[in-house]
Protein backbone atom coordinates (compact mmCIF):
# COMPACT_ATOMS: atom_id res chain seq x y z
CA UNK A 1 0.00 0.00 0.00
CA UNK A 2 1.15 3.56 -0.75
CA UNK A 3 -0.02 6.33 1.61
CA UNK A 4 0.61 10.07 1.74
CA UNK A 5 -0.46 12.33 4.61
CA UNK A 6 0.57 11.50 8.18
CA UNK A 7 -3.02 10.82 9.21
CA UNK A 8 -3.55 8.39 6.35
CA UNK A 9 -0.30 6.58 7.07
CA UNK A 10 -1.28 6.24 10.72
CA UNK A 11 -4.75 4.94 9.85
CA UNK A 12 -3.35 2.35 7.46
CA UNK A 13 -0.61 1.37 9.93
CA UNK A 14 -3.22 0.82 12.65
CA UNK A 15 -5.27 -1.28 10.26
CA UNK A 16 -2.61 -3.78 9.25
CA UNK A 17 0.68 -4.98 10.70
CA UNK A 18 1.49 -7.29 7.79
CA UNK A 19 0.79 -5.51 4.49
CA UNK A 20 3.81 -3.40 3.46
CA UNK A 21 3.16 0.37 3.53
CA UNK A 22 5.24 2.87 1.53
CA UNK A 23 5.07 6.49 2.72
CA UNK A 24 5.09 9.14 0.00
CA UNK A 25 6.28 11.66 2.58
CA UNK A 26 4.12 13.24 5.28
CA UNK A 27 4.63 16.54 7.03
CA UNK A 28 6.08 15.13 10.26
CA UNK A 29 9.27 13.39 11.24
CA UNK A 30 8.17 9.73 10.86
CA UNK A 31 10.18 8.71 13.94
CA UNK A 32 8.70 11.49 16.06
CA UNK A 33 5.23 10.61 14.73
CA UNK A 34 5.69 6.97 15.76
CA UNK A 35 5.41 5.64 12.22
CA UNK A 36 8.85 3.98 12.18
CA UNK A 37 11.42 3.05 14.82
CA UNK A 38 14.27 4.87 13.05
CA UNK A 39 15.11 6.13 9.58
CA UNK A 40 17.88 3.59 9.12
CA UNK A 41 15.92 0.62 10.52
CA UNK A 42 12.19 1.34 10.21
CA UNK A 43 11.02 -1.94 11.80
CA UNK A 44 7.45 -3.08 11.31
CA UNK A 45 5.71 -2.78 7.94
CA UNK A 46 6.24 0.92 7.11
CA UNK A 47 9.03 2.53 5.08
CA UNK A 48 9.35 5.08 2.28
CA UNK A 49 10.14 8.79 2.15
CA UNK A 50 10.04 11.83 4.38
CA UNK A 51 9.65 15.29 2.82
CA UNK A 52 11.30 17.41 5.55
CA UNK A 53 8.35 19.81 5.17
CA UNK A 54 8.61 21.18 8.70
CA UNK A 55 12.39 21.47 8.61
CA UNK A 56 12.20 23.48 5.37
CA UNK A 57 9.96 26.13 6.94
CA UNK A 58 12.88 28.41 7.70
CA UNK A 59 14.17 28.14 4.14
CA UNK A 60 10.73 29.02 2.71
CA UNK A 61 10.52 32.07 4.96
CA UNK A 62 14.03 33.09 3.91
CA UNK A 63 13.12 32.78 0.22
CA UNK A 64 9.99 34.86 0.73
CA UNK A 65 12.10 37.57 2.36
CA UNK A 66 14.62 37.45 -0.49
CA UNK A 67 11.83 37.69 -3.06
CA UNK A 68 10.22 40.61 -1.21
CA UNK A 69 13.06 42.50 0.56
CA UNK A 70 10.66 44.99 2.20
CA UNK A 71 8.84 42.14 3.95
CA UNK A 72 8.47 42.81 7.70
CA UNK A 73 5.22 41.23 8.99
CA UNK A 74 4.12 37.75 7.93
CA UNK A 75 0.81 36.09 8.76
CA UNK A 76 1.02 32.30 9.17
CA UNK A 77 -2.18 30.41 8.35
CA UNK A 78 -2.32 26.84 9.67
CA UNK A 79 -4.42 24.11 11.24
CA UNK A 80 -2.86 23.00 14.58
CA UNK A 81 -4.71 19.69 14.36
CA UNK A 82 -3.20 18.72 11.00
CA UNK A 83 0.03 17.09 12.23
CA UNK A 84 2.69 17.38 14.95
CA UNK A 85 5.13 18.45 12.25
CA UNK A 86 3.06 21.45 11.22
CA UNK A 87 2.67 22.60 14.82
CA UNK A 88 6.41 22.25 15.41
CA UNK A 89 7.11 24.22 12.23
CA UNK A 90 4.88 27.09 13.37
CA UNK A 91 5.88 27.08 17.05
CA UNK A 92 9.59 26.26 16.79
CA UNK A 93 11.07 26.43 13.29
CA UNK A 94 9.50 29.65 11.97
CA UNK A 95 10.14 31.81 15.08
CA UNK A 96 13.85 31.01 14.95
CA UNK A 97 14.03 31.83 11.24
CA UNK A 98 11.95 34.99 11.71
CA UNK A 99 14.30 36.34 14.37
CA UNK A 100 17.31 35.75 12.15
CA UNK A 101 15.58 37.50 9.24
CA UNK A 102 14.26 40.41 11.30
CA UNK A 103 10.64 39.43 10.62
CA UNK A 104 7.57 39.54 12.83
CA UNK A 105 5.30 36.52 12.36
CA UNK A 106 1.78 36.02 13.64
CA UNK A 107 0.14 32.57 13.54
CA UNK A 108 -3.59 32.34 12.76
CA UNK A 109 -5.41 29.06 13.40
CA UNK A 110 -8.07 27.53 11.16
CA UNK A 111 -9.66 24.33 12.44
CA UNK A 112 -12.63 24.09 10.06
CA UNK A 113 -13.63 25.42 6.65
CA UNK A 114 -16.05 27.88 8.21
CA UNK A 115 -13.15 29.56 10.08
CA UNK A 116 -11.53 31.02 6.98
CA UNK A 117 -13.63 34.14 6.47
CA UNK A 118 -13.29 35.15 10.12
CA UNK A 119 -9.53 34.55 10.09
CA UNK A 120 -9.11 36.39 6.78
CA UNK A 121 -10.85 39.42 8.31
CA UNK A 122 -8.57 39.31 11.36
CA UNK A 123 -5.45 39.00 9.20
CA UNK A 124 -6.55 41.99 7.12
CA UNK A 125 -6.86 44.10 10.25
CA UNK A 126 -3.34 43.10 11.30
CA UNK A 127 -2.07 44.34 7.90
CA UNK A 128 0.78 41.90 7.15
CA UNK A 129 3.24 42.23 4.27
CA UNK A 130 3.13 38.53 3.40
CA UNK A 131 1.37 35.21 3.97
CA UNK A 132 2.98 31.89 4.86
CA UNK A 133 0.94 28.69 4.54
CA UNK A 134 2.27 25.39 5.96
CA UNK A 135 0.88 22.13 4.60
CA UNK A 136 -2.10 20.34 6.11
CA UNK A 137 -5.23 18.51 4.88
CA UNK A 138 -7.62 21.37 5.65
CA UNK A 139 -5.28 24.01 4.26
CA UNK A 140 -4.43 21.94 1.17
CA UNK A 141 -8.12 21.43 0.41
CA UNK A 142 -8.72 25.19 0.51
CA UNK A 143 -5.49 26.76 -0.70
CA UNK A 144 -6.20 26.65 -4.43
CA UNK A 145 -9.34 28.81 -4.16
CA UNK A 146 -9.96 30.48 -0.83
CA UNK A 147 -6.43 31.06 0.45
CA UNK A 148 -4.87 31.96 -2.89
CA UNK A 149 -7.89 34.14 -3.67
CA UNK A 150 -7.51 35.98 -0.37
CA UNK A 151 -3.78 36.52 -0.97
CA UNK A 152 -4.39 37.90 -4.45
CA UNK A 153 -7.25 40.15 -3.34
CA UNK A 154 -5.13 41.47 -0.46
CA UNK A 155 -2.03 41.78 -2.69
CA UNK A 156 -0.06 39.60 -0.28
CA UNK A 157 3.06 37.72 -1.43
CA UNK A 158 2.40 34.14 -0.34
CA UNK A 159 4.67 31.13 0.23
CA UNK A 160 3.66 27.45 0.27
CA UNK A 161 5.25 24.02 0.33
CA UNK A 162 3.06 22.80 -2.57
CA UNK A 163 3.60 23.87 -6.15
CA UNK A 164 -0.11 23.23 -6.82
CA UNK A 165 -0.88 26.37 -4.81
CA UNK A 166 1.48 28.36 -7.04
CA UNK A 167 -0.16 26.93 -10.15
CA UNK A 168 -3.43 28.28 -8.71
CA UNK A 169 -2.02 31.78 -8.18
CA UNK A 170 0.18 31.68 -5.08
CA UNK A 171 3.46 33.57 -5.42
CA UNK A 172 6.01 30.89 -4.59
CA UNK A 173 6.63 27.41 -3.20
CA UNK A 174 9.66 25.49 -2.04
CA UNK A 175 9.81 21.81 -1.15
CA UNK A 176 10.92 18.34 -2.12
CA UNK A 177 10.78 17.73 -5.87
CA UNK A 178 7.48 15.93 -6.46
CA UNK A 179 8.44 14.06 -9.63
CA UNK A 180 11.68 12.82 -8.10
CA UNK A 181 9.80 11.74 -4.98
CA UNK A 182 7.39 9.53 -6.89
CA UNK A 183 10.17 7.96 -8.93
CA UNK A 184 11.84 6.98 -5.68
CA UNK A 185 8.58 5.60 -4.30
CA UNK A 186 8.37 3.34 -7.34
CA UNK A 187 11.75 1.83 -6.43
CA UNK A 188 10.44 0.97 -2.94
CA UNK A 189 7.37 -0.72 -4.41
CA UNK A 190 9.57 -2.65 -6.84
CA UNK A 191 11.90 -3.90 -4.08
CA UNK A 192 8.99 -4.95 -1.86
CA UNK A 193 7.28 -6.81 -4.72
CA UNK A 194 10.57 -8.64 -5.26
CA UNK A 195 10.63 -9.80 -1.65
CA UNK A 196 12.32 -7.05 0.38
CA UNK A 197 10.90 -6.33 3.84
CA UNK A 198 9.88 -2.77 4.74
CA UNK A 199 11.63 -3.16 8.09
CA UNK A 200 14.95 -3.52 6.26
CA UNK A 201 14.52 -0.61 3.79
CA UNK A 202 15.77 2.70 5.25
CA UNK A 203 13.49 5.73 5.09
CA UNK A 204 14.98 8.24 2.65
CA UNK A 205 15.10 12.00 2.98
CA UNK A 206 14.71 14.19 -0.13
CA UNK A 207 17.80 15.06 -2.14
CA UNK A 208 16.17 17.26 -4.80
CA UNK A 209 14.16 20.39 -4.08
CA UNK A 210 12.26 22.80 -6.30
CA UNK A 211 11.54 26.50 -6.11
CA UNK A 212 8.51 27.56 -8.15
CA UNK A 213 7.61 31.23 -8.72
CA UNK A 214 4.49 32.62 -10.37
CA UNK A 215 5.50 35.73 -12.33
CA UNK A 216 1.89 36.46 -13.32
CA UNK A 217 0.99 36.68 -9.64
CA UNK A 218 4.02 38.86 -8.90
CA UNK A 219 2.86 41.32 -11.55
CA UNK A 220 -0.74 41.21 -10.34
CA UNK A 221 0.17 42.06 -6.73
CA UNK A 222 2.84 44.60 -7.68
CA UNK A 223 5.95 42.67 -6.62
CA UNK A 224 9.24 42.81 -8.51
CA UNK A 225 11.28 39.75 -7.61
CA UNK A 226 15.07 40.27 -7.67
CA UNK A 227 16.87 38.62 -10.63
CA UNK A 228 19.10 36.57 -8.32
CA UNK A 229 16.02 34.90 -6.81
CA UNK A 230 14.49 34.24 -10.24
CA UNK A 231 17.76 32.67 -11.35
CA UNK A 232 17.47 30.07 -8.60
CA UNK A 233 13.94 29.01 -9.52
CA UNK A 234 13.42 25.57 -11.00
CA UNK A 235 10.19 26.69 -12.64
CA UNK A 236 8.75 30.10 -13.55
CA UNK A 237 5.06 30.50 -14.36
CA UNK A 238 4.75 33.27 -16.94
Amino acid sequence: MVAGADRLIRVVKNTTKTIPIVMTGGGSDPVEAGLVESLARPGGNVTGLTTLNSELGGKRLELLKEAVPKLARVAVLYNPASSPGTTREVKEVLPVAARALGLTIQPWEVRAAEDFDKVFAAISKWRPDGLYVPAGPLVNANDEKRIVGFALKSRLPSAYDRREAVDAGGLMSYGADLADRYRRIATYVDKILKGAKPADLPVEQPTKFELVINLKTAKQIGVTIPPEVLARANRLIK
